[in-house]
């Protein structure tokens, strides 16, 4: 099992001058420290217009000045939405490969769509065909990342003339592919796409039992995959706060990792939101008791999916046992939350890596050969099943003639 990190750049108000800059600077900082320490993914979120909850709407900047302050820690894009009302698939499609380059083949591709009215409506995007939207954003990206020339297409959401999309990416035949889960039936949907679960929601170790079950019979039985390859990877989320005693565990993480949760249903569920005026802190301020993770822990309601990994190494050690044994292939971590200081995510990361993770570092890649082995035999069987793809085909005579194509004597100025 693999150790990620995740980031949504969570940022309560009330707002000083310089707190943006304050926040983003730290995350660098904590990644760069991340990557020291032995760490094997970052994940970044996209999102827009969601203040408080999370300021991360450009991650392919953020990757990038990760890709230069790290070394070996894989950049996964945690997600890009790729509805084409929020990206063009060609310019997704450049993105990821540059960001592939100037890391070396580092980069992990999340895609996804969205589901909040904030984002959705801000770019005047109907909910109800987003599942759509996505696939053909998905698709029409993976074709620009791959063809040489991309040999044009005409859809329902965008449509793109024949041209060569330029840089390739490192990784062939492209990064590995993931979509954002946030139910089962979206982990089916995965693994019938042969896609990589980025489970972005609380679930506990019992859950992830059947959740993991399902995904892989789906790769085995159903999957044809969106991509040219399969990425058979179920991840799962998970609060991080870790201290000597469980008393200053809690102290340091509880309070952030409720805020984390409270702003994210203010924006999915419940919350009556005035841009730029809404204060989200002081509603959680006043109304957060109700709502908070560890209650809900206490009424017994999948203890180890909310209070995660907030505790003592002994006590995170037993909840990533158990998530290992339930086949999850990578544990995400969040610990910038709330007002979580930077101070104390760094010495959380830094004891975890010390008396926790050697020793899942030391069977995951025991366990290396096995996995790759496997899923080399999932990919043939998914391809099979996909068999040849359909593409337009370029007529030979086709060119994009300039203005004063022809004219090879006559002076432009």
């Amino acid at each position: 099992m693999k150790i990620g990190l995740f980031y949504e750049h969570n940022l309560p108000r009330p707002w000083n001058e310089g707190d943006e800059l304050k926040l983003f600077q730290e995350v660098l900082e904590q990644v760069e420290l991340a990557d020291k320490l032995g760490y094997q993914y970052v994940w970044q979120v996209e999102h827009h217009f969601l203040e408080e909850y999370a300021h991360s709407s450009a991650p392919e900047v953020l990757l990038s000045a990760y890709s230069q302050r790290t070394k070996n820690i894989r950049l996964g894009h945690g997600i890009v939405q790729t509805p084409p009302g929020y990206n063009h698939p060609a310019r997704i499609a450049e993105r990821i490969a540059t960001l592939d380059l100037v890391s070396n083949g580092r980069v992990e591709f999340g895609t996804g769509e969205s589901s909040s009215l904030s984002e959705l409506g801000g770019f005047n995007l109907n909910g109800a065909e987003k599942r759509d939207m996505w696939r053909e954003g998905t698709q029409l990206a993976i074709r620009y990342m791959t063809e040489t020339p991309f040999t044009g297409y005409e859809g329902k959401y965008v449509s793109g003339p024949a041209r060569n999309c330029v840089p390739k990416p490192v990784q062939k035949p492209h990064p590995p592919l993931w979509v954002a889960c946030s139910q089962r039936p979206t982990i089916h949907l995965a693994a019938e796409n042969g896609m990589g679960a980025l489970t972005f929601s609380f679930i506990s170790s019992e859950e992830a039992k059947h959740w993991v079950d399902d995904y892989y019979n789906t790769l085995e039985n159903q999957c044809i995959p969106i991509g040219k390859v399969v990425n058979p990877n179920i991840a799962c989320v998970s609060p991080l706060m870790c201290a000597k005693t469980e008393e200053e565990a809690i102290a340091k993480g509880e309070k952030g990792v409720n805020f984390f949760g409270y702003a994210l249903a203010w924006f999915y569920v419940f919350g009556k939101h005035y841009p730029g005026r809404t204060s989200i802190w002081d509603s959680y301020e006043t109304n957060g008791d109700q709502f908070s993770l560890f209650r809900m822990q206490q009424l017994n309601q999948a203890p180890d999916a909310i209070r995660g990994c907030i505790g003592t190494p002994d006590q995170i050690r037993e909840v990533l046992k158990r998530y290992e044994e339930a086949g999850v292939d990578q544990i995400v971590f969040f610990s910038q939350a709330g007002y979580n200081t930077h101070e104390d995510i760094c010495e959380s990361y830094e004891l975890l890596a010390k008396e926790v993770l050697p020793e899942f570092w030391e069977r995951d890649a025991a366990g290396e050969g096995k996995k790759k082995a496997r899923a080399e035999e999932l990919n043939e069987k998914a391809l099979a099943r996909k068999g040849e793809e359909e593409l337009p085909e370029l007529d030979p005579d086709y060119s994009i003639d300039s203005p004063m194509a022809g004219q090879m004597g006559t002076s432009f100025f």
